[in-house]
């Protein structure tokens, strides 16, 4: 059996297509295979599709019910161990990337490894949870990276493939499922694999994100562990912004120590 099958899933972006199928192609591993799926373009994306189509193992071209539809049908066709999710517009960093990540592969169910951005100009490296374990308030709170993810194909059959009635969440569903309630082994290596592309859905349709987070999580989570998360992770959000400011932290601190000496002092009496 193939180790990988990379995925990419495309509709009209034919600049970032090029940019996706050209990082795969120029891969030194032979150990994957590669499914582009198209949602029926009319841009220049079939003809760059046909000029790379030795690079590609199955492709397909046609209307499609959204995002999370299109990442179905590829896992599908799909004969790889584990599956990785490469959309138009994000690109592989180097050609050894793929190479590196399965050499020496641990034992898991999912591995991810580093992307990379840009933000305010800056190149920004992100390592999500970089290797500590990872807890259901992780995943309440956040995700781990879909495009440097590879996900063990072998777990769709055996919790369900991406809920297609979801437009931006249903990768981070899954990892809500199969990560923070049935504590699935993820392994981290420290290779930095991704170039992400902010344009993308995710990135620009804030309001729907949480919107579908929302609707996920009364889904999923049993309403009193529901109401117990998300007071920790208000109460984690006011604590993680009085920590940017350190004086404030530092004050905060001492105040917490001085009330808790007063306690004791009090409970002797």
């Amino acid at each position: 059996m193939l180790k990988l099958s990379i995925i990419t899933i495309n509709y009209n972006n034919a600049a970032g297509l090029l940019g996706t199928i050209e990082s795969v192609a120029s891969q030194t591993s032979s150990d994957f295979e590669y499914i582009v799926i198209d949602g029926g373009s009319t841009d220049e994306s079939l003809a760059i599709i046909e000029h790379y189509k030795d690079n590609i193992t199955y492709w397909i071209s046609e209307p499609d019910q959204g995002i999370y539809h299109a990442m179905n049908k590829g896992i599908r066709q799909a004969k790889g161990e584990y599956c990785q999710f490469l959309n138009s517009g994000d690109y592989l960093l180097k050609p050894d990337v793929t190479e590196r990540m399965l050499r020496d592969m641990p034992q898991c169910s999912i591995s991810y490894g580093n992307k990379i951005r840009e933000i305010g100009g800056r190149r920004i490296v992100e390592k999500s949870y970089a290797g500590r374990q990872i807890t259901l308030m992780d995943l309440y709170r956040s995700t781990i990276f879909h495009a440097t993810a590879y996900i063990k194909r072998s777990l769709f059959e055996q919790y369900g493939f991406y809920d297609e009635s979801l437009k931006i969440v249903s990768d981070w569903k899954f990892y809500l499922i199969t990560v923070g309630l049935h504590n699935e082994k993820v392994a981290y290596r420290d290779i930095d694999m991704v170039w992400f592309d902010t344009q993308g859905i995710s990135s620009t349709q804030k309001e729907l994100d949480r919107q579908e987070r929302t609707e996920v999580l009364q889904k999923t989570l049993p309403a009193p562990i529901l109401s117990d998360y998300q007071a920790f992770a208000h109460e984690g959000v006011i604590i993680k912004r009085l920590k940017q400011n350190k004086l404030c932290w530092f004050l905060i601190l001492n105040l917490y120590r001085v009330l808790f000496r007063l306690d004791k002092l009090r409970s002797r009496e």
